[in-house]
């Protein structure tokens, strides 16, 4: 029976700190893991913006090809 008080008792001192430890650690790892996940997030905004910004390049170079054409036939 003593020996299991002190078995207990051993417990109860280690456990804790282990506990909170192992606690904390976890707490930082969600929290790293947050911030991993705002930044993707806020670069697959970055590439969406570029996507649409490149985008509305190429149709306003196309466009301005289309307008310079008929001058170029003229040419001809």
């Amino acid at each position: 029976m003593g020996e299991f008080v002190g078995l207990v008792a051993i417990v109860m001192v280690f456990g804790i700190p282990i506990t909170a430890i192992v606690t904390s650690h976890f707490q930082k790892q969600t929290k790293l893991k947050a911030g991993m996940v705002k930044d993707q997030l806020e670069l697959e905004k970055l590439k969406h913006e570029n996507y649409l910004i490149e985008t509305e390049k190429m149709r306003l170079e196309l466009e301005k090809m289309k307008l310079d054409s008929p001058k170029d036939s003229l040419k001809l």
